[in-house]
């Protein structure tokens, strides 16, 4: 095994991106001649504040809701300290006999503010509490924090306001209606009149996604590469997921902008990093970092949790009391929304896409609900309801019943005990099917390891996809818990990683002229990041360790395409893209001259029947619901080409330009041309996403706006038909090749030839079912027997991602060499070569500098 190592370097921009001899372009205006917004210092930021301002619906909102967010702090703060000091809980309780001395004899009545102290002894109560005041002058110091940094960062969200109204022309008022990728055509149309970026003449789409999510971008990559700590194998709770908002918050402290980190600003690594001379003792400096930091976190600890209990208490409390089965209900983990994200995805269309899958998933969730719990829980809900229907009736007889002590209470418990009995209690008239649910799901979120096909009826797909999906309730503990956990993951688990992390970052950063230092995963390079079961056989140069696990490149290239249909794709992007452009058109022509000589299946056609063709997600339901119902006449060899033949036949009939006039037949008169929506050629797949006001000369602003959302919905629903087809053409690759899906990369430290010598002793054993890089833990499962119901065609259609299976290694003694910076023998290594510049879920970006 050859060692090799790699040095930062410098990507020059290519024709698409800048033009010829303009990648250091500095373009000089006069002084007086310059815009208000020329040169824009940090662009990072700025762009930043661009797409914040636009999801949260403009400035007024973005502004009220800073100022609530504000008041909300306060509230609780001063609301917890009134509640341990202010108040007679004896009265309250009625432990202690109120003192009405005007009037003995009448019959006492207690009243709330009877309960409240008087403001001197509340005074003198919190002044007597030392730590109380510790704590309020902590928070006190806190919110002044939080003040001044609304204040500055009001002053700055003005700029955007100002650069909405006068450079984009788009009001306030209208700016929610307006999507992403008509803010974004307006920016780069304006770059040629205000040069906001004086490195290029022109800006692209991928520019802007890249300084916009620069830092996301690496944390997707270190998720899909298995560096983060996030992915633990505990006793008796086997495998487990945690990764919290904390957790989150301290990753990107230490590598991204926090005090010593690893980055010099926004969009500079800093040059110690770009270097493998000193790479030993930057990952020991990186170490006694975290180190500090887990210890900072420790000392933290009570204050953080006290907050944490609090925040959840006031937030939670009335949910649960108005909704007692909220906290049964689901959400996407923030690991699930970090495994299932793109490289250059936004955080509103990864919202988007996952709020689509959010039914199917937990409709699958709920195909799992234990007989012997549905038993208990209809007889716990018959007692109870018994119990609280005499109450109810004892109470409509006489109010007087309900002062009666504790029966109030008990009928809250029972109300609250029966709702919750009933979400364990599922529909008698429902049936699941958990295979077609899966692939449902799939079309939305895109990602899906390989061992769930086949699978989806069995409990541990169904653990493992609850890693992704997760119950509220469990979401609420992990943050609780995370103030005592996060320390311990940094300082245990997060150090011995540092030099892993240093190579990751030197191995896998590149910079982008005009743009800085990215992630070289986001560049969405099939030729540097491929994998070849993904259709980049022959195609990549990447070693096992430069592959982007699970597809992640192939995918994110065509959700990258498909979202933004005016960006221009290098040349092997756009080479990738035809080439699945023309699978697309071999496979459908396969679907048509099938169609021709089978016999029309009634049951495939009843279920089209009942779907309008003017709804895009309705081609997803037929496809899923006519393969399954041809799937009794065929055998597997046969289903299986069915499948990705009906998949193609629908991409095909999803043309650029039929899409557009379909989005627009409804509201636009007959003779009018769609100019917006013209196909762009091989080098992307759809013309959604285009500024829809230009589609037609004639339209209105609103008509203009409606146009742009349905587009939205086409370009969202062909990206669901191509994830469909890019899993069943990896799938027929992984069934052509087993060979090269049985390798898996337990950890990002350890050789591949490790790998292939423990395989060849593993041969003559039986084999467990392959494993997705993100799933890296072994299971006794035996493969599912096959069925022959309708289920069975179902069963194994859609493959799921990347496919190494599992493989137990001993540690190589090549585990400290650098993640990426191996080559295989035989095999000449190769380094992502360097290119140009991205941030926002819970934060809010930082500052804008312009010159």
């Amino acid at each position: 095994m050859a060692h090799f190592e790699t040095q930062y370097q410098r990507l020059e921009s290519s024709s698409t991106e800048s033009p010829p001899g303009g990648g250091d372009l500095l373009v000089h205006v006069p002084e007086g001649a310059k815009s208000p917004w020329h040169h824009i210092e940090n662009l990072d930021l700025f762009f930043s504040r661009i797409s914040f301002c636009r999801a949260r619906n403009g400035f007024t909102c973005m502004l009220i809701g800073e100022i609530f967010e504000l008041m909300q702090f306060i509230f609780v703060v001063a609301f917890t300290t009134f509640l341990i000091s202010c108040v007679d809980y004896d009265i309250l309780f009625a432990n202690k006999a109120l003192n009405h001395s005007q009037h003995p004899s009448e019959p006492i009545k207690v009243t709330l503010p009877d309960a409240f102290l008087p403001p001197n002894v509340c005074s003198a109560r919190i002044q007597a509490n030392s730590f109380l005041i510790c704590i309020l002058v902590i928070a006190g110091v806190f919110w002044i924090h939080r003040l001044v940094k609304f204040i500055y960062n009001i002053c700055c969200y003005w700029e955007i306001h100002s650069f909405y109204i006068n450079a984009l022309k788009i009001p306030m008022s209208t700016l929610p209606y307006y999507t992403w990728q008509e803010v974004q055509a307006r920016i780069v149309q304006i770059q040629k009149e205000h040069q906001i970026c004086i490195h290029k003449k022109e800006l692209t789409e991928l520019d802007i996604y890249h300084r916009i999510l620069r830092f996301k971008n690496y944390m997707v990559a270190m998720v899909n590469k298995s560096l983060l700590p996030i992915r633990f194998r505990l006793p008796l709770l086997g495998d487990t997921v945690f990764y919290t908002r904390g957790l989150k918050y301290n990753f990107e402290l230490i590598f991204f902008w926090g005090p010593g980190s690893l980055f010099e600003n926004e969009w500079s690594l800093k040059a110690e990093y770009k270097r493998a001379g000193n790479r030993l003792e930057l990952a020991e400096k990186l170490s006694t970092r975290i180190l500090w930091i887990g210890i900072a976190n420790f000392l933290l600890c009570p204050l953080i949790l006290i907050w944490q209990i609090l925040y959840a208490f006031f937030s939670y409390t009335e949910i649960l009391k108005r909704e007692p089965g909220s906290l049964g209900a689901r959400c996407w983990s923030l690991y699930g929304r970090c495994y299932l994200r793109h490289f250059n995805e936004l955080d509103h269309e990864l919202h988007s896409r996952l709020s689509k899958g959010y039914k199917p998933a937990s409709k699958y969730m709920n195909c799992f609900i234990s007989p012997l719990l549905t038993i208990v829980a209809k007889n716990v809900a018959f007692f109870a309801g018994s119990i609280l229907a005499v109450l109810i009736a004892l109470t409509i007889y006489d109010e007087d019943v309900l002062a009666v002590e504790h029966v109030l209470t008990t009928v809250t418990l029972l109300g609250v005990g029966i709702t919750v009995c009933r979400s364990f209690i599922p529909d008698q008239h429902l049936v699941f099917c958990p295979e077609q649910l899966l692939r449902v799901i799939l079309a939305h979120i895109h990602y899906m390891p390989d061992h769930w096909q086949g699978n989806a009826h069995r409990y541990e797909t169904r653990d493992e996809f609850a890693q992704l999906f997760q119950y509220k309730a469990v979401f609420i503990l992990e943050e609780l818990l995370s103030p005592i956990i996060t320390p311990l993951i940094l300082i245990i688990c997060l150090r011995p990683k540092s030099l892993d992390i240093v190579d990751f970052f030197r191995n896998f950063t590149v910079e982008v002229v005009g743009v800085g230092d990215t992630c070289s995963f986001a560049q969405m390079d099939v030729r540097q990041h491929g994998h070849p079961a993904w259709m980049s056989a022959g195609k990549t140069e990447a070693s096992i360790y430069q592959q982007a696990e699970d597809g992640k490149t192939e995918l994110s290239l065509m959700h990258f395409a498909i979202t933004n249909p005016k960006w221009q794709p290098p040349r092997e992007s756009t080479a990738f893209i035809g080439f699945l452009k023309e699978r697309v058109h071999r496979d459908s022509s396969v679907a048509l001259a099938q169609q021709a000589v089978l016999p029309e299946n009634a049951l495939f056609s009843s279920i089209q029947s009942l779907q309008s063709e003017s709804e895009p997600h309705s081609l997803i339901a037929n496809v899923i619901a006519g393969s399954s119902a041809l799937g009794f006449h065929m055998s597997r060899d046969g289903q299986a080409s069915r499948h990705l033949s009906e998949v193609a036949s629908a991409l095909r009939s999803f043309s650029p330009l039929q899409s557009a006039q379909q989005a627009s037949s409804g509201f636009q008169a007959s003779g009018r041309d769609g100019e917006g929506a013209q196909p762009r050629g091989a080098s992307t797949m759809t013309a959604s996403g285009a500024d829809a006001r230009t589609v037609s000369s004639g339209s209105s602003a609103w008509e203009g706006q409606l146009q742009s959302m349905i587009l939205s919905e086409y370009a969202s629903t062909e990206m669901s038909l191509h994830a469909l087809y890019m899993h069943e053409l990896h799938k027929q690759h992984a069934q052509l090749e087993p060979e090269r899906h049985t390798w898996h990369r337990r950890e990002s430290d350890e050789s591949g030839e490790s790998a292939h010598e423990e395989l060849d002793a593993q041969r003559g054993g039986p084999v467990p079912i392959p494993r997705s890089a993100s799933y890296p833990f072994s299971s006794p499962r035996q493969p599912a027997e096959e069925t022959a119901t309708l289920q069975t065609g179902f069963q194994r259609r859609y493959g799921g991602i990347t496919d190494p299976g599992t493989v137990h290694r001993a540690p190589s003694h090549f585990s400290r060499l650098p993640l990426g910076g191996w080559a295989e023998d035989g095999q000449s290594a190769r380094h992502p070569e360097p290119v140009p510049e991205e941030s926002s879920e819970d934060e809010l970006p930082p500052q804008i500098h312009k010159v």
